[in-house]
C-alpha cells in the first residue's frame, strides 16, 4: 500500500511539473494601450490589447491563468483571494485558449467579459506607464511580467531577442512575430553573385573531376594490392618438388656409393686409395653440377662434328698407366691391349 501511494505521489509530482515547465514558456509578446487605428474586434471596436506567445512546440491551455496591472500582488503574505482579487482571469471554454507552438493569442483589455472570452476587464492606463503581470492558475507563481512606458497612439511595446523595444504604428504585428526577417534567399544571393553561370558551373564541373580522380587513385591502390596478393599466392603455391626430389635421389645414390666403396676398401685393407678418393671426388662434382634452383625444362643441345678416331688416340697416348704403391696390387690398364 505505502510503494502504491509512492508512486502516485511520485506521478502526481511529475505531471504538476510537466505543468509548471509549460506555463513557463507563455510569454507576454507585444502590448499597445492607445488603440485609434490598430486592431477592432468582432463589434467594431478599437480597445487595448495584450499578445501572449507560446515559445515552445508543444500546445499549452492558457485557461485559468490571471493577468494583472497591480503591484500589490507582489507583495507574497497576501493571501491568494485578495489576489484574485486584483487579477483578471482567462475563461475556460474557448479552445482558443489552447495555444499551438510557436503561435500568439491577442485578448482585448478595459473590455466586458460577456463580449467573449478573450475580452477581460483588465485596466490598462492609456498614455501613462504601466506594469503587466501574468500569474499560473495558483495567482500566486508569476509567469512573466513587464513594465511598460508610456506609448503613444498606436505604439506598441515588443518583445525581441535582447528585449523590449518601442514600435511604430507602421510596425505593430499583433498575432504574429514581432521582428520577421527577410534575408536575401540563397537563390537571389547566386543570381546577384554569378549573373552568367559561370561561377556555378566551374564548381560543379570541379566537383565531377574530383570525383573522378578520387576514383582512380582508389582503385589504381586497388589493383596495386591485388597484385601484390596474387604475386605472393603464386610464390606460396609454387614448390621446386622435382629439384628437390632430384637432388635428395642423387645424395642417396653417392652415399650408397660411397659406403660401398668403402667397405671394399676396409676388406682390401686400404688398397687403391687413391681410386677410391679419385671416385669420390667423381661423385661429388658430379652432385654440384645436379644441383640447380629451378630448372627451365629446355635442353639446348649444340651439333659438333667430331673425329672419334682421332678423339681416341689423344686418350689412349696421353696417359701413363696409373701405378699402385702396392707392388702387389694389380695393374689398371690405361691403353687397350693390341694383341
Amino acid at each position: 500500500m505505502k510503494k502504491t501511494l509512492l508512486l502516485l505521489g511520485g506521478a502526481l509530482l511529475s505531471v504538476s511539473g510537466m505543468f509548471a515547465q509549460g506555463a513557463k514558456n507563455i510569454r507576454i509578446n507585444e502590448v499597445l494601450t492607445n488603440n485609434t487605428a490598430s486592431v477592432v474586434d468582432e463589434y467594431g471596436s478599437r480597445e487595448a490589447w495584450i499578445e501572449l506567445e507560446n515559445t515552445s512546440f508543444t500546445t499549452y491551455n492558457i485557461r485559468g491563468m490571471y493577468f494583472t496591472t497591480d503591484r500589490s500582488v507582489l507583495d507574497p503574505q497576501m493571501s491568494v483571494p485578495e489576489r484574485i482579487k486584483r487579477m483578471s482571469v482567462i475563461p475556460s471554454g474557448d479552445p482558443r485558449t489552447q495555444i499551438g507552438g510557436r503561435q500568439h493569442l491577442v485578448f482585448f483589455c478595459n473590455s466586458n467579459p460577456a463580449q467573449g472570452k478573450l475580452h477581460l476587464s483588465l485596466p490598462m492606463p492609456i498614455s501613462e506607464p504601466v506594469w503587466l503581470a501574468l500569474y499560473n492558475g495558483n495567482a500566486t507563481e508569476l509567469i512573466d511580467s513587464v513594465s511598460i512606458p508610456a506609448l503613444a497612439a498606436d505604439q506598441s511595446y515588443a518583445r525581441h531577442a535582447s528585449g523590449w523595444s518601442v514600435k511604430s504604428a507602421d510596425n505593430v504585428t499583433p498575432g504574429i512575430e514581432n521582428f520577421i526577417k527577410t534575408d536575401e534567399t540563397k537563390d537571389a544571393k547566386l543570381k546577384r553573385d554569378d549573373p552568367h553561370g559561370f561561377g556555378i558551373t566551374l564548381l560543379a564541373m570541379g566537383i565531377v573531376f574530383f570525383c573522378l580522380a578520387v576514383l582512380f587513385v582508389f582503385f589504381w591502390l586497388f589493383g596495386l594490392i591485388m597484385r601484390h596478393i596474387d604475386t605472393a599466392r603464386k610464390v606460396v603455391n609454387t614448390q621446386p618438388i622435382k629439384a628437390v626430389t632430384k637432388t635428395v635421389e642423387v645424395t642417396h645414390d653417392i652415399a650408397h656409393a660411397t659406403g660401398n666403396l668403402l667397405q671394399d676398401g676396409l676388406k682390401t685393407k686400404g688398397i687403391d686409395k687413391e681410386v677410391y678418393i679419385a671416385v669420390i671426388s667423381m661423385a661429388l662434382k658430379q652432385y654440384q653440377d645436379d644441383v640447380h634452383d629451378v630448372e627451365s625444362g629446355i635442353i639446348t643441345i649444340k651439333s659438333k662434328e667430331t673425329d672419334w678416331s682421332y678423339e681416341y688416340t689423344q686418350m689412349t697416348h696421353f696417359h701413363d698407366p696409373l701405378q699402385p704403391q702396392d707392388h702387389t696390387a694389380p695393374v689398371i690398364p690405361t691403353t687397350p691391349d693390341m694383341r
